[in-house]
């Protein structure tokens, strides 16, 4: 036989669109030639195929070899098509059997001693090969993550030679099973830790409970960052389907993805200094960026000015629709990026302004120009805008732990249970139908609303921002109607005028 079909995987963006790895032998003078829009780690292949079968004694034909990687059209990247093209020549030159080869999907990276490396978007690729009906191949450092898909059958494997037992029948081949113990919140630190800070404490767990976005003003040392890494452990637990979705990003990301933190909240917290691509994702070959990596997590942004203007812009369309595209002349990718904002800064540059009397020297156009960094259209967006301020003496030293992230968590679970029961999504997700279904408004909530209007110039994204807000106190007090104290106490969040 002098062809041989095998079938394998691409990746654009969360999708893995079958490709299908033709290799035909034909005579004349040697040589390997791989077609199909192959990326540079592509065809390079072919030396690596070259010496795994050479070291793992296989024949390599003296021949002329073609490898054909359909569509056509769609780019291939990366050395996770080592493994088919090399069973494709052993195939082809009878040194395997082929009837059953149809039955798998293969993937993955091959050393020049025949062993497998592992390979990028795992979990992606086993979520669509499991669809087709086939089993999937890979190696067996990707097994676990490729296991999650639970309609998946797997097959890890070491190395080549040890493949090729497997298919002549040499050694048995069993598919691959994981058990996981579900994560809980004492992974996380415990907000037990942070003394004093009623306030926001209180808006954190209303943003917990609802889903919203949150931005800490406040001089330096205060628990800005230390209550924002303590948001995850408050969350309500991860569903099934959540935690495959996060899974699935961090598999395409740069590294596979953890098993000890299946069911973890991601928590991303990127340096001021990085750029838009970082944050939202690109590439000649796209990748996802933080804030699809903080998918079902929290994307924490410490120092929120010191980060370039033009870099926060792009958050704005990702913190509306949740989810980002991104186009490039050859190829367009879609990232799922339904992330929750946590968001700290300085009150001025130099971090004091009303905190310290007389500490403060920076002049009013400084802090303009300090605050002006955050746009008007981007803190429209977060819907809840806090201060937190200097720890009293009486706080600070009081010896006892504060409320303990367990019973925080035990409210805000309930909450959006109520939000889940209610409307099948947290109240940080509802659109303006939903809204006005869900978030109806007794006379006194009406009426402080329409006076903070007047006042405080709000927009109309603002007013509905505003309602959620209202929706989820309500529904943390065990409130189905939202009164007029909700109100309240979600416009006092929207109050911070740093503009």
């Amino acid at each position: 036989m002098s062809l041989a079909i095998l079938y394998s995987r691409a990746l654009c963006g969360m999708d893995a669109p079958l490709v299908t790895v033709e290799v035909h032998l034909a005579n004349g003078l040697p040589k390997f030639t791989i077609v199909g829009l192959p990326e540079t780690e592509v065809r390079e292949s072919k030396d690596r195929v070259r010496a795994a079968l050479q070291n793992g004694r296989f024949k390599f034909p003296a021949r002329r070899i073609t490898v054909n990687l359909a569509p056509a059209d769609l780019p291939k990247e990366s050395g996770r098509f080592d493994l088919p093209i090399a069973l494709g020549i052993l195939a082809a030159t009878g040194q395997i059997p082929v009837n059953k080869l149809d039955q798998y999907e293969w993937a993955g990276e091959l050393s020049l001693d025949g062993q497998l490396r592992p390979i990028r978007g795992a979990l992606a690729m086993t979520y669509s090969a499991s669809r087709s009906g086939r089993s999937f191949v890979l190696p067996e450092q990707n097994a676990g993550e490729a296991a999650l898909v639970k309609e998946a059958t797997i097959y890890p494997v070491a190395s080549l030679l040890q493949l090729c037992a497997y298919l002549t029948g040499q050694e048995p081949w069993r598919p691959y099973r994981v058990e996981l113990e579900e994560r809980i919140s004492e992974n996380y630190p415990d907000m037990g830790d942070v003394k004093g800070q009623v306030q926001a404490r209180r808006a954190l767990e209303i943003a917990a409970a609802g889903g919203h976005s949150v931005l800490m003003i406040g001089p330096p040392g205060t628990g800005k960052t230390m209550l924002a890494r303590r948001i995850p452990g408050i969350l309500p637990p991860m569903t099934e389907q959540e935690a495959l979705e996060s899974a699935a990003i961090q598999s395409l990301g740069s590294g596979r993805f953890d098993l000890t933190h299946w069911k973890c909240r991601p928590f991303r917290a990127p340096h001021h200094t990085a750029s838009a691509v970082a944050l939202v994702g690109g590439g000649s070959i796209p990748h996802p960026g933080e804030i699809s990596l903080a998918m079902h997590g929290v994307l924490f942004l410490d120092e929120l000015p010191e980060f370039d203007r033009r870099v926060l812009e792009v958050l704005r369309e990702p913190l509306e629709s949740g989810h980002i595209t991104i186009s490039r002349a050859t190829r367009r990718a879609d990232f799922p990026a339904r992330f929750q904002l946590i968001a700290a800064m300085n009150p001025c540059p130099c971090g004091y302004l009303g905190h310290y009397d007389g500490k403060c020297r920076c002049t009013p156009d400084q802090v303009a120009r300090y605050r002006s960094k955050i746009s008007g259209p981007l803190l429209d967006r977060i819907d809840i805008q806090i201060e937190v301020p200097m720890l009293a003496k009486k706080d600070l030293m009081h010896p006892g732990p504060g409320e303990s992230s367990t019973a925080i968590r035990a409210r805000a679970v309930a909450a959006r249970q109520r939000q889940l029961d209610r409307q099948h999504v947290s109240n940080s997700e509802l659109g303006v139908q939903e809204i006005e279904k869900y978030c109806r408004l007794d006379a006194a909530g009406k009426q402080m609303l329409e006076r903070a209007m007047t006042q405080l110039n709000i927009s109309a994204r603002a007013y509905h921002r505003i309602l959620k807000l209202a929706r989820t106190i309500a529904d943390l007090s065990g409130s189905e109607p939202v009164l007029g104290k909700h109100v309240a106490e979600a416009i006092q969040y929207r109050r911070m005028g740093i503009n």
